[in-house]
């Protein structure tokens, strides 16, 4: 009988709420996932170990013989034999150690068992399994690990022969959001939402065969959702060259898995700090271009900036305080010259930050790079509740002839259904987002939507702002939200310090005092 994705899913989140008594929520995932990843490998690969000795039980095979011709035909990765001093040598397989549980020290052979597959099979699972720092009993004692190994095997075998990649890579997602519901703030380093993931897929659309990059990709829910996009379509997902960059370890690796789950093979996650150590570069030292960019970066992040040589700096170099347009440049950089295009979720106040910001922003609308601007509710992400919009980029002389010389804004920020801890968008909210992006019309407002294409001569005339309610007039109130406002006070502040500053000291030079107060 078929695993249904109802029942895969309860039996996980079962062995998830076992270690409610050890940590708190925000940590469930650096332990589920690995747990997870290594049963679903072991299953797999003990289903395919069954399948073999069943066929070649008449050949007369010593088990020597008999494990290399299982190796080189038949398994596409090795599950291999480990020896920790206190047991016999046994394989690093989930069952093998699930045997044990009841011995002392299970989190050492845990560990054990997964740095072994890693070792094992360098170029598939390297660094996969991240830290494990929760394998040591100062931070998961042993009867809760055991209490969790229990509970997950529990759940039907997470093989091919008995569940499609289609329930298994669900029940990850399922899990991502189950995690990011219950971890506020912190959910926003690896989980985007889903629907907002869709959306900017559906608005890049993926061809077959084309190259996909994600420079922030988290757990890896852009790559993933660029496949699904094509299978949807009836193009084989697998077609795509899928590649990201994480900053943080533990999140590379749930990305990892989380591609694997989905039967996504044809991929490349690195790890590290994407503005100061790109990972996907040319021999010359440029960064490596790609044809889909998609990202939802860590918004007004603190960084150090780049030197005005870099190549990536068009326009000049994002300030410390917030790396947003660094990101940007980072990914115009990484364009394909001939078919680029790039996606990417940010705050407003991209749209409208004075200073090296506007310096960059003038520029990238200059080159007529900046295809889009969509605004889109408040309250879509589980990591803050201020108003995002979508920026969609184009390589230079690629827009289509009707969008060359100016900027479509859409303002979607009405188009939302109320959840209990956030807003969310609908399968019928993104699809009218798509229409109106590609028709560059909002039907006469009948869809809830208003969408506007701007020349550059007036984005120009407003000095080179471009917040949405300038374009879109009733886009203005729906704006003003706390943060977009707090946003616009900060930015006026500065200003007036700046000019009030300049005022004294030329008054100063002048011989004027009194106004040093």
């Amino acid at each position: 009988m078929a695993v249904t994705q109802q029942e895969i899913e309860n039996r996980l989140w079962d062995a998830a709420d076992e270690l409610r008594v050890a940590m708190p929520e925000a940590q469930y995932s650096s332990v589920v996932f690995p747990l997870m990843f290594w049963k679903y490998l072991s299953d797999t690969w003990e289903h395919i170990h069954q399948t073999f000795l069943k066929e070649h039980e008449d050949l007369g095979l010593t088990a020597e013989e008999a494990d290399e011709v299982e190796h080189s035909n038949y398994q596409t990765f090795k599950i291999p034999f480990i020896f920790t001093g206190t047991v016999a040598e046994r394989r690093a397989s989930w069952s093998s150690i699930l045997a044990t549980v009841a011995q002392h020290g299970l989190g050492q052979r845990v560990r054990a068992s997964l740095q072994a597959i890693e070792t094992a099979n360098p170029d598939k699972f390297s660094r996969l399994f991240g830290s494990m720092n929760w394998t040591s009993e100062t931070v998961l004692p042993g009867e809760v690990l055991a209490s969790v190994m229990r509970a997950m095997d529990r759940s039907p075998k997470m093989h091919e022969g008995n569940m499609s990649h289609d329930v298994l890579g669900g029940a990850y997602e399922y899990l991502l959001k189950r995690f990011s519901d219950g971890s506020g703030t912190r959910a926003g380093q690896f989980f985007t939402p889903r629907e907002v993931v869709e959306l900017i897929i559906e608005l890049l659309a993926p061809k077959n065969n084309e190259s996909v990059y994600d420079p922030t990709c988290g757990s890896g829910g852009m790559l993933i959702a660029a496949a699904g996009l094509l299978k949807a379509h009836g193009v084989r997902g697998y077609s795509l060259s899928l590649n990201g960059q994480e900053a943080v370890t533990d999140t590379a690796g749930v990305a990892r898995m989380n591609l694997f789950m989905h039967n996504l093979t044809d991929f490349k996650v690195e790890v590290g700090d994407t503005l100061r150590s790109p990972r996907f570069s040319n021999p010359d030292g440029s960064v490596k271009q790609f044809d889909v960019i998609v990202a939802n970066p860590p918004y007004s992040l603190k960084w150090k900036p780049w030197a005005k040589e870099d190549p990536r700096a068009i326009g000049g170099v994002a300030p410390q305080s917030s790396a947003d347009w660094a990101f940007v440049q980072h990914m115009i950089a990484s364009m394909d010259p001939k078919k680029g295009r790039a996606g990417v979720v940010l705050p407003h106040g991209v749209l409208f930050r004075v200073g090296q910001e506007a310096a960059i922003r003038r520029r990238v609308l200059n080159d007529d790079l900046l295809e889009a601007v969509i605004g889109l509710p408040s309250n879509l992400f589980y990591n803050t509740t201020i108003p995002t919009c979508i920026l969609v980029f184009r390589a230079p002389g690629t827009k289509n002839p009707e969008r060359q010389g100016g900027v479509l804004f859409i303002d979607a920020s009405a188009r939302f259904t109320k959840t209990k801890n956030r807003s969310l968008l609908t399968g019928a909210d993104i699809a009218d987002v798509v229409t109106a992006y590609h028709s560059g019309s909002d039907g006469g407002g009948e869809a809830g939507l208003s969408a506007r294409f701007v020349p550059i001569t007036e984005i120009v005339a407003n000095g080179y702002d471009l917040n949405i309610g300038r374009y879109i007039k009733q886009a203005a109130a729906e704006q003003e939200d706390l943060g977009t406002l707090i946003d616009v006070y900060n930015v006026a502040r500065a200003e007036r310090q700046k000019t009030e500053q300049r005022m004294l000291q030329v008054l100063s030079a002048a011989g004027i005092e009194g106004f040093d107060e």
